[in-house]
C-alpha cells in the first residue's frame, strides 16, 4: 500500500466523510489490524484543525476470547465509565470515523446466544450514542481497511500479501480514488448524481414498492407518507455536510413497520458478529418476519431476528442499480459496507429518523406513531438482481416502472 494513497484515503475519510470540523473532537473505532490507516486519519484531523483525536482499539481475537471464557454475568454488564465516556462525546459534539475490517468467520463455533446477549447489552448501555449518530446530530462515516483473514477469503487463489494488496486496490477503486485523481473532487461530482435520483423519487412520493425476481422475492414495501429518499451527502443537524459511508452507491428511504408482506431472497451472504449467514431468505406478514431459512448459520439468523421487537422488521429499503461499479467489479467483499453497494437492500431492525420530514426534530414515540421501526440494531442485508423489478405505486394507485433488469430507469 504506497504512502500516498493511504493519505488520499484518510484525507477523504476526515474531509468528504466525517467533515471534520476546526475545533472539534475526532473519534476514530480502529482495529489492531487497520492501525496504520488510523494513524493517517489522526494526522490528517489535526491537519485540518481538529482539537483532539481518540482512537478506541479493538482486536476481533481478545473479543472472542471474551465471548469464549467470560461468564453471561460478566460480558453484559457494563461499567459507568464505558457509558460515561460516550455521553461525554456526545455533550462534547465529537465526530466519527469507523474503520470495518471483518475478520471472517472469527466467532464460528462459539456460542450465538451469548454473543448476542453481549451485543445487547452494550447496545442498550450506550443506546442514546447509537441515536445521536443515526439521528445525525453530529457527523460520522464508516470506511474500511483489509486484514490477511478478510482479503484471502475475498481471494482465495492469491498468497495472503498478494490477496491482501488486490483488496486494498479493490477497496480504494470503490471508494474513488487511484494515484493520479482528486478524490475530494471526485466525490463532490459523486454526490451530485446520487441527489437527482434522491430528487426523482421524492417527487413521486409512492405509496409502495413491489419487487420481483426470478430467485423467488416478491414482496411488497409500504412507505411511510412524507418519507424522503435520500443518499450520498447528507446534513448533520448542525447543518455540516458528511458522507456516513464510503464506498456509497445507494439511495435509502424509510419502509412502514407494519407494511411488508411477501417473500424476500437474498443474493449474498450476511457477515453477522463473525459469522457468515449464507443463502437465506425472509418471509414477512404485515411487516414481521414470520418464517425464515438459511444454509448456513440459521441459529445466527434467528439470534438476529430475535434481537428485540424491531429486529425482525425493516428499518431501512435501499435502491441501487445491478449495473454499479461495485457490482460490475466481480467481487464479493463478503462485508455489507461494500456488498449493500453492489445491490438493493432491506435493514433488519432501526430506521434514520432523517428519511422522514421533520423525523429529526421528533421523539422515538411521535416517529413510531408514522410508522418508523425502533430497535437496538441495523444491519443491513442485500437482495437485489440483475433480473429485478421494481414497480412503485402512488397514492392513487398508478403503477411507475422504476427497475426494469435490474437497474433504474427513471
Amino acid at each position: 500500500m504506497k504512502q500516498t494513497l493511504l493519505e488520499k484515503y484518510a484525507k477523504v475519510a476526515v474531509q468528504i466523510g466525517a467533515n471534520v470540523q476546526k475545533g472539534q473532537r475526532l473519534i476514530v473505532n480502529s482495529s489492531t489490524e487497520t492501525r496504520e490507516l488510523a494513524r493517517e486519519i489522526a494526522k490528517q484531523a489535526y491537519l485540518v484543525g481538529a482539537k483532539n483525536v481518540e482512537i478506541l482499539w479493538n482486536d476481533a481475537y481478545v473479543s472472542r476470547y471474551g465471548y469464549l471464557y467470560q461468564s453471561d454475568e460478566e460480558l453484559t454488564t457494563i461499567p459507568k465509565w464505558f457509558i460515561d465516556r460516550y455521553q461525554h462525546y456526545v455533550d462534547d459534539g465529537a465526530c466519527l470515523i469507523s474503520i470495518t475490517s471483518p475478520i471472517t468467520g472469527i466467532n464460528e463455533g462459539l456460542d450465538a446466544s451469548k454473543i448476542q446477549k453481549a451485543n445487547v447489552a452494550t447496545s442498550k448501555a450506550i443506546s442514546f450514542f447509537r441515536n445521536h449518530t443515526m439521528g445525525n446530530h453530529t457527523q460520522w462515516c464508516v470506511i474500511a481497511a483489509p486484514n490477511a483473514v478478510w482479503a484471502s477469503k475475498v481471494f482465495p487463489k492469491l498468497a495472503k500479501d498478494e490477496a491482501v494488496e488486490a483488496l486494498w486496490n479493490a477497496i480504494l477503486q470503490a471508494s474513488r480514488i487511484s494515484e493520479t485523481n482528486d478524490p475530494v473532487a471526485e466525490w463532490e461530482k459523486h454526490n451530485e448524481i446520487l441527489s437527482k435520483h434522491n430528487i426523482i423519487l421524492n417527487d413521486y412520493q409512492f405509496d409502495a414498492l413491489r419487487f420481483k425476481n426470478s430467485l423467488g422475492t416478491d414482496v411488497e414495501v409500504k412507505l411511510v407518507k412524507n418519507h424522503i429518499w435520500a443518499g450520498g451527502s447528507e446534513n448533520s443537524s448542525k447543518g455540516i455536510e458528511f458522507n456516513a459511508n464510503i464506498p456509497t452507491e445507494e439511495t435509502f428511504t424509510m419502509p412502514h413497520k407494519y407494511g411488508v408482506n411477501g417473500k424476500v431472497v437474498a443474493t449474498k451472504p450476511l457477515d453477522f458478529q463473525g459469522n457468515l449467514i449464507e443463502n437465506f431468505w425472509l418471509e414477512f406478514k404485515d411487516g414481521k418476519v414470520i418464517s425464515y431459512g438459511a444454509e448456513k448459520q440459521e441459529e445466527t439468523l434467528k439470534n438476529l431476528l430475535n434481537s428485540d421487537e424491531g429486529s425482525s422488521r425493516l428499518g431501512e429499503i435501499a435502491l441501487i442499480s445491478h449495473d454499479s461499479p461495485i457490482s460490475n467489479s466481480g467481487i464479493l467483499f463478503l462485508n455489507t459496507l461494500f456488498d449493500e453497494n453492489a445491490s438493493c437492500h432491506m435493514a433488519l431492525g432501526r430506521a434514520y429518523p432523517i428519511n422522514v420530514k421533520g423525523g429529526v426534530d421528533m421523539n422515538e414515540e411521535e416517529l413510531e406513531k408514522i410508522g418508523y421501526n425502533s430497535s437496538l440494531v441495523h444491519c443491513d442485508f442485500m437482495f437485489g438482481s440483475a433480473d429485478m423489478s421494481i414497480i412503485g405505486v402512488t397514492p392513487d394507485g398508478k403503477q411507475v416502472q422504476i427497475f426494469k433488469n435490474g437497474n433504474f430507469i427513471i
